[in-house]
Parts: structure tokens; sequence; C-alpha cells
């Protein structure tokens, strides 16, 4: 005897070798031996041996015609025999009863299984809604197939064009547009992003990193709605200086300025004037809203994502010509030994004479020529004078360094400015600590300190960066953070240090500015009318935002810095490079910030110069393949310079990489520094 039975949603079929009780011993076409239950028992029969059962059920089944079947079926329930009796015109043989089941269970859409080979017909409704969706789904798969045919010859479907960031940065992976790209893509063996600049979904792979950034963080893009540009305080009395400012020659965002005054007592003041947009943005106004979505402008190498709009910047900065409004803190100074006599911080307009620019007075205004008083440059006695006095800050800072436990911070590393003009990139490297440089910097950490000393005296929460021992004390990684209390910046070297000098670019500096406003103008009752109160709910949640933002913007910066070295490379036609070893697998090249990983890389000593050959690069993933030519014995300088680094690294590993050289660098639009073996830039920092 022979059985058809159903076992685990499959049907089978098999010779009885025995039987037990309520179950079979049954042999199947294949040799295997399994036990059956009788219930799963379909049909029993003797002819014909249950292979050609099995192929000639097979061939009923290709054959019914479901549509008939099911109007056959009516709307009760029913075994498999029965419907055969209908549908046949005779009581099914064997090979037809088990043609019927399999029919019926490969048709769930028409028929609903009730039971061991019992069915009930589908409603009607049901059946028209089912049989719609599969011939959707028919229809889907031919525009699908389409849509890979296009991909593969080269050609970008019209129905993808207004989906192509939303294919690449958040998919719908159930829709056929994502699943065509997919399969054009393995097919192709390649993939989505590659795909769409070969297609013309994305120009260049510049432009696919800027999508992908704009569209995780300005996905309503980075314009600007129409706002109006407010006016500051009519009231504000001309300061009796005239200031200048120091900056890059793409910066337009010109947030502070400098003036020196000779008093009649042999004092000299110092006047550190910043651009004074919290005189008229007002916290959760129009312009504060913006600006605190946006947290900080955006940089990278040719362009910026400005915090505020464009005619608000020109409202406030500190342009030449012009009586801006600003935040002035005028330091009168001993000159005998440069000590600072007293302070005074206020609000007013401050006739700025002068826009000075690095690279014009670089080659110019040198150590050198400083410390002799030869050479003509603009300014030349104010800068003279400032350098004096940025000497002995920065001498002081090193000190308060020192009794924090940190060696002294090095100046003999580089930085490199990023110009781009029409897609042509030129990477101009420069040491640190060039004289202008270091005035800025340290006038600007000077007010950053005064600044958050004068919060924290009045009893006013801002904005702090704080670098101290994380946890496990002081042998742990010093660590940077964000506070709204004073706390010591150590690898600054300062008590405190509050961002306040560049309000135009940084939502940290505009907040602080409101609570330094409020301390200038109301003295001790400040803390009653500050914007922000100790404790506020609201400052704490703009300092988390600001964290995440801030990062966000940094990593997109090296990313771009990064593609733009990997463009320097083709545009020169480089093949064959000098780097510096900075540690173990990781090069630097000389010409550019660019750090690579050589993998396998025989041990070659810090510092060591190599000459490599390039392989390949790639700008999408940002890549670089080269080979090891030759190592060069390591300079006594390359060696001390890295030793120097390393050392500090250890006793000063910041959270924010390179924090402390970063916040001594004057700001360069475009301007990246390499600060550390490990990684490759910093952002710029006032």
């Amino acid at each position: 005897m022979n059985v058809f039975f159903e076992e685990s949603g499959d049907f089978k079929v098999g010779t009885v070798l025995s039987q037990a009780g309520e179950a079979y011993q049954v042999e199947m076409p294949s040799g295997k031996r399994t036990k059956v239950k009788s219930r799963d028992v379909l049909l029993q029969f003797d002819k014909p041996s249950p292979a050609e059962l099995l192929e000639q059920a097979k061939a009923v089944a290709q054959e019914v015609d479901l549509e008939f079947l099911w109007e056959v079926a009516g709307q009760e329930e029913f075994g498999f025999t029965e419907l055969g009796a209908e549908y046949f015109g005779h009581a099914p043989l064997p090979f037809e009863a088990a043609g019927l089941v399999l029919a019926l269970h490969n048709a769930p859409i028409y028929f609903y299984k009730k039971g061991r080979g019992r069915y009930k017909a589908a409603p009607e409704q049901s059946l028209r809604a089912a049989l719609a969706g599969i011939e959707k789904k028919k229809q889907q798969a031919i525009v699908q197939q389409s849509y890979v045919d296009e991909l593969k010859a080269g050609r970008l479907p019209a129905a993808m064009q207004p989906l192509v960031q939303q294919l690449l940065f958040k998919p719908d992976k159930n829709s056929i547009e994502y699943k065509a790209l997919e399969t054009a893509a393995s097919e192709l063996q390649t993939n989505a992003q590659r795909l769409m600049l070969s297609t013309g979904g994305m120009a260049s792979a510049k432009e696919l990193h800027m999508a992908r950034f704009l569209f995780e963080h300005f996905p309503r893009g980075a314009g600007f709605p129409q706002v109006t540009v407010p006016s500051a305080p009519t009231d504000l009395p001309l300061a009796k200086v005239s200031a200048f400012s120091i900056d890059d020659v793409t910066t337009t965002e010109i947030d502070d300025a400098l003036s020196v005054e000779h008093l009649d007592d042999g004092t000299v003041r110092v006047g550190i004037h910043i651009a004074a947009p919290g005189l008229a943005i007002r916290p959760d106004d129009a312009l504060d809203k913006i600006a605190r979505a946006r947290m900080s402008t955006v940089y990278m190498p040719g362009d910026k994502i400005t915090m505020l709009p464009d005619e608000v910047v020109e409202a406030f900065t500190l342009a030449e010509g012009r009586d801006c409004p600003a935040l002035s803190l005028y330091a009168t100074l001993n000159p005998e030994n440069w000590s600072v006599l007293s302070t005074e911080t206020r609000a007013e307009r401050v006739h700025i004479k002068s826009n000075l620019r690095l690279n014009e007075l670089d080659a110019l205004v040198t150590e050198e020529v400083l410390e002799s008083g030869t050479g003509e440059y603009p300014h030349k006695d104010e800068l003279g004078l400032l350098w004096k006095w940025a000497l002995q800050l920065e001498a002081g800072r090193m000190k308060k360094r020192e009794a924090f436990g940190l060696k002294p911070e090095q100046a003999n590393r580089v930085d490199f400015n990023f110009y781009v003009e029409n897609d042509v990139v030129t990477i101009v490297r420069r040491k640190r600590g060039a004289p202008l440089d270091k005035i800025v910097a340290e006038l600007m950490i000077f007010a950053n300190s005064t600044w958050g000393k004068l919060l924290h005296d009045s009893g006013v929460p801002g904005i702090y960066r704080s670098q101290g021992p994380g946890a496990g004390g002081w042998n742990a990684k010093i660590q940077v953070r964000m506070v709204t209390h004073a706390a010591p910046h150590q690898g600054l070297g300062v008590d405190q240090y509050a961002w306040s000098t560049s309000p135009l670019r940084r939502y940290t500096d505009l907040v602080n500015q409101w609570q330094i406003l409020a301390c200038a103008e109301h003295g001790v009752t400040a803390p009653l009318v500050a914007p922000f109160k100790p404790r506020d709910a609201t400052l704490f949640s703009i300092v988390s935002a600001f964290d995440a933002a801030y990062a966000a913007y940094n990593e997109f910066q090296q990313n771009m810095e990064r593609y733009w070295c990997l463009r320097w490379l083709g545009q020169e036609n480089a093949r064959q490079v000098d780097a510096v070893v900075l540690k173990d697998e990781v090069l630097r090249l000389v010409e550019i910030p660019l750090v690579i990983r050589l993998p396998g890389m025989q041990q070659v000593p810090r510092g060591a110069q190599v000459r490599m050959d390039i392989v390949r690069w790639d700008e999408v993933d940002l890549s670089l393949e080269a080979r090891l030519l030759e190592v060069a014995e390591p300079t006594p300088e390359a060696a001390a310079e890295l030793e120097l680094e390393e050392e500090e690294e250890a006793a000063s590993a910041t959270a924010d990489t390179g924090e402390a050289a970063a916040e001594e660098a004057v700001e360069a639009e475009g301007s990246v520094t390499v600060t550390d073996p490990s990684t490759q830039t910093d952002v710029p920092a006032a």
C-alpha cells in the first residue's frame, strides 16, 4: 500500500512498510524512511507507484483552472475529495485527488486552509483585492527591471531623479527604486554612490559629500528665510579709538578688532573690540531661533554655511571704514612690565580703520622685524606694542600650565590654509605661532578668560570651556568639556575660559555676549536681568546641542579637507610624494595635511621622512593607497618636534583633539592645523 501524506507543510508519497496502531513506517522514493501518523495521510493507493503519482499530480495541479475551481467550490467549507467530484465530474482518481490538493494548497489567495485536506473558498472581495495586489507586483517588477536596465546602461531613470538623496542617505528599502538601484549596483559590482555618480545622479564626489551633510544637518536646505535685520541701539557712545582687525583674506565674519591708546599717565590702554550682534538679536526672537538651530558657522575649504544670514553678518561685521556696534574690553597696562592694571567692559560704537589681511602681512611682520622695530607696514607701532604684551600673556599662560602639571606648548607645529577657486585648490603651508597669529590668539584668550571671570564674579552663568582631569584622578587623561560655571582650562593655562569673541560664528559666544552685556550694564543686579539664570535648563540644552553640532561640523570639515587633499594630488599630478612618519603605520604628507595609514609598513622611527609611490586614491571613500619606496633618517628637528608632541599627548591628551593649540590659533577660514599624530586636523578657533 502507498500513501500520499502531509509533513511539515509539504506533501510527500511513500510505500507503507508496516503499521503500528495509528502510525505507519513509510519508505519514500528517495529510500529515506519516516514515521507517518494516520491523521496526516490524505490518500491511500496501490497504483501507480508513489513517484509516478507525485509526478502525475503535479501535472494535474498545473492544469487546474483556479478561477473555475473557486466558482465550483461555493462558500461552504469542503474536503478535497468532495470538490474533486464536482470539478472532475467523477470520483477523482488518486493522482487527480493528489493534484487537486496541490492546487488548493498552492493557491492561498483563492482557498483558505481549514484543516487536513479541508479548505474554504476566499470571499470574492478578498480574492479580487489579492489578485489586484499580485498584478500590481507584477507590474512593479516590470518597472523595476526597466530601472535596472537603464541604470546598467548608464542612465538615471526619470522617476529616480527627484529621489537621489533619499535613495542614497535614507532609503525606503521596500521601494522599487531602491531595489532597482541595489540590484543594478550589485550586477555592476559597484555601490549605490558610485552608480549615482556614473549615471549623473550626483555631479561629483564633492557634491556627494556635501549633499550627505546637508541631508542630515540641513534637511530644509542651507538657505535662510526672509528676516528683518535688527538695528543696534541708537544711543551707543562712539569710542575715542580707531581699531583694526587681523584676519585671513577669506574671512567675512569679522568678529574682533584691536586698538591701542597711550594715556597721559604713561600707561597704555589696549582695546579688544568684539562684534555685538547681541545688542540687536534677543533670546527667542526669529534670528535667535535661526542661530540656535545652526549653533555655528560650518567651514569647509572654499565655502562655508554661515550661522546667521548674510545681511545680518554684513550689519554687524567689523568692516573697514565703519562705526560698528561692539562689546569692548579695555585693559590698562603698565608698559614697564606689561602687567594689567585694570579692565573695563562696555558696549559702544567703534570706528574700524583697517581690515588687515594675513596673506598680505605675514611676510612683512616677522619676529625679527617686530623685535628690531624695522620695516614698514600698517599699524606698525600698535602691532609692535601688542607683540610685546602677547609675549607676556603667553609666558603667563605657560607658567600656569606648568603649575597644572603640563609641559609648555610647542609652537613648531604646522598650519595649512586651503584656498579653492573654480574648483582648483591651493594649499599653503605655514608655521604656527606667526607673530600676527600670536597677537590675535593671545588677546582673544585674554578676553575670553577675563570675561569668564567677570561672569563668575557677577554671579551670572555662562558657557565655559573647561579642561581638567577626567575620572581616575590626576593620572587620567585630561578632558575638555563645556560647563556653565567657571572652571580651569589647563591646556590653555587659564583659570576660566568662556568663548565670547566670535558671536557672529558661534552660538555659545552669542549667548555669552548677552550675559556679559548684562554684567556690564547692570553690575550687581546682573543676575536678575541676564537672559539665563543659574542652573537654567535652557542653558544646559544649548551646551548639549552645541557639542553635538560642533562635533558633526568638525567631522564634515575634516572630510572636506581630506577630499581637497586628494584633489590636490590629482591636480598636481603627484605620483611620488614625501611623508613624515607620525607613529607606527601612520604618516603625514609633507606638502599637504593628508594623514594616511600604510598597513604592513616596516618599523620606521618617528619623524623619519619617507618617499612613497601613490597607487590610487578614491574621492568617494576618501582613501589613498601607496607603496613605500625609501626611508630617510629622521632629521633632528622633525624628531624633536614629534618627541615633544608625544610627550604633550601623554601629559595632556584631550577629548577635543589638539584643543589647546586650536584655541590659540587665530581663525583663518579654510585653515587646518595638524596637531596630533593620530588625527588629521583641528577646527579653526579664535
